[in-house]
């Protein structure tokens, strides 16, 4: 099975989820992925939970045979816009694209905010979550709204999104297993 990127319009994504999904009942081996996250937001002094796009403006589908028959049915879609690089020679995704897509699908189809806790140098710590394994990556972090920015690489574009998480202190960090972070003891 291999997965291609989709550009569709953006706050289209979960329409065009369900034409996919009505296609897959047309006797096509398709399966159609939107990974979202959730973020907190603060209206009006409230804050809230909200569910957003990982990637706004893509859908993932993981497809058995990308025929020519099927490639023209899904371009025929409203709001579809074309498949990743480009709709003449569309690719599978290949190596850190691969896993980084399969990073966020493993956290179900919402990713939750991670648990992280703050070392005594002030660095961030990741216990559990979607942060975990994007360490590297992490540009920014603002502990207020409690959201970290990661730069992402998808095909030849980089491009930053947040991620939620949460924050655990330190006495109940012993918990969680902490795998080969030596950088984050106590």
């Amino acid at each position: 099975m291999d997965y291609y990127a989709v550009q569709v319009k953006t706050g289209k994504e979960p329409e065009l989820l369900k034409k996919i999904r009505k296609l897959n009942e047309e006797n096509h081996e398709i399966q159609a992925y939107f990974p979202r996250r959730v973020l907190y937001i603060k209206k009006k002094g409230i804050r809230q939970k909200v569910d957003a796009p990982v990637f706004p403006g893509y859908i993932f589908l993981e497809i058995d045979d990308l025929s020519l028959p099927l490639c023209w049915q899904l371009r025929k879609t409203p709001n579809f816009y074309h498949f990743l690089p480009n709709n003449q020679n569309p690719l599978p995704l290949v190596d850190n694209d691969l896993s980084l897509l399969h990073h966020f699908l493993s956290f179900g189809e919402v990713t939750a905010p991670s648990k992280v806790y703050f070392d005594a140098n002030s660095r961030i710590c990741v216990i559990d979550g979607a942060l975990k394994g994007l360490e590297g990556k992490i540009i920014k972090v603002d502990r207020r709204k409690q959201r970290a920015k990661v730069l992402l690489d998808m095909y030849t574009d980089s491009f930053p999104i947040d991620l939620a998480f949460d924050v655990i202190e330190p006495a109940a960090v012993g918990s969680y297993k902490l795998e080969g972070r030596d950088d984050c003891s106590n």
